[in-house]
């Protein structure tokens, strides 16, 4: 499995992802997601991928040859929308190339994929492309997405980051949402890429691979904990049955009248009375004639 999120800000862009594969709890390997298409001065992108690794790794390859009806690539694409078509174009293209044959072996088409970053001229874009090939692009409501294993790492994300969120303090939410999801499912693992790109630079701005031994990641993991801890711990504990009003932290007050839904008692059985024992095989008396 995997976990990749990408972040469109005022201030730029940022990717995370991770680097674990597997095929079971004994084949457990790692293998880069995050690919930089760049030119300096002229472009800067970056496709993280999830789903099927020979997928996105002939995905990955097809992007980087594709040439259009019209003659143009990845390297001279006018925007960001053309570049995204381009990747959706070559996931089509990986599609009827592989799928019948992994068909044939039980193996569905899938991958999912985070696409980003700014040709000369316009702004930072964002999209998601899909497994058809589709995508849709990152707006001011929605200024991330995620691939994988999203769920875990999600509420931190959505209680935090806005298109105002600077590239520092988003680029520590997507860690503690790494975090998170290391935390809950073994399928994701380190070591991990963290990206930074800067609005404006068309080069890679910051980057680092992060695995156990990184300061600033084992900080950010132990204060988390601590804090969370310490939030929880500070927080009141509920009140059961009290008057309405008496305090802030009323959980069920005395004109509350909620009921559990209850099942009915067996036929023939009284309200408070002991069941009756069961009876194993061995307890039951012999049948004549048997042995």
């Amino acid at each position: 499995m995997t976990y990749c999120v990408g972040m469109r800000l005022d201030a730029g862009l940022v990717f995370l992802a991770d680097s674990r594969t597997n095929a079971g709890v004994d084949q457990v390997g790692t293998f880069r997601k995050l690919s930089v298409f760049e030119n300096p001065g002229d472009r800067m992108m970056v496709m993280m991928t999830a789903g099927n690794l020979s997928i996105s790794q002939a995905v990955r390859q097809t992007v980087s040859a594709w040439v259009s009806e019209s003659g143009a690539t990845i390297w001279t694409v006018p925007d960001m929308y053309e570049a995204a078509r381009i990747v959706g174009e070559a996931v089509r293209a990986v599609y009827r190339q592989e799928s019948a044959r992994l068909a044939e072996h039980g193996v569905d088409f899938n991958i999912s994929i985070v696409f980003g970053g700014q040709i000369r001229g316009e702004r930072c874009r964002l999209f998601y492309v899909y497994s058809a090939g589709n995508f849709i692009e990152s707006h001011e409501e929605n200024p991330y997405f995620q691939i994988g294993e999203a769920k875990y790492g999600k509420p931190i994300i959505d209680r935090v980051v806005t298109p105002r969120t600077s590239l520092d303090d988003a680029a520590k939410c997507a860690l503690i949402s790494m975090d998170s999801t290391l935390r809950s499912n073994i399928s994701v693992g380190l070591p991990l890429d963290l990206l930074v790109y800067e609005d404006g630079s068309l080069a890679v701005t910051r980057f680092v691979t992060i695995d156990e031994h990184n300061q600033y990641f084992q900080l950010l993991r132990n204060s988390w904990g601590q804090q969370l801890k310490t939030v929880f711990e500070g927080i009141a504990a509920p009140v059961w049955d009290a008057a309405p009003g008496t305090t802030d932290n009323v959980l069920s007050s005395t004109n509350m009248h909620s009921r559990p839904v209850r099942a009915p008692l067996p036929e023939g059985m009284t309200a408070g009375a002991p069941p009756a024992p069961l009876q194993s095989v061995a307890q039951q008396p012999p049948v004549p004639g048997q042995h």
